[in-house]
């Protein structure tokens, strides 16, 4: 099932959306990833999901998790 909190950066024409999990239409539209990054990070954060940044062959090239984290850190005591 689609998490709505999660953000993925993708590419959109000659642009970089974010696009909500699940979604069909990006939100918004950007001339750089680094825009759309900025941007993602914020809906994201509201959201408490997480932030998946595709790369320009379509594939996750990274994540950033803000609330519901699926792999948290152990302690290490």
């Amino acid at each position: 099932m689609a998490n709505r909190n999660n953000v993925h950066i993708v590419q959109r024409g000659d642009g970089w959306g974010t696009l909500r999990e699940g979604g069909q239409r990006a939100s918004e539209v950007f001339d750089t990833q680094a825009e759309a990054i900025q941007a993602g990070r914020q809906m994201a954060r509201q959201g408490q999901g997480e932030l998946l940044i595709h790369g320009q062959d379509g594939r996750i090239r990274a994540r950033d998790s803000y609330g519901n984290d699926p792999c948290p850190p152990k302690d290490s005591k």
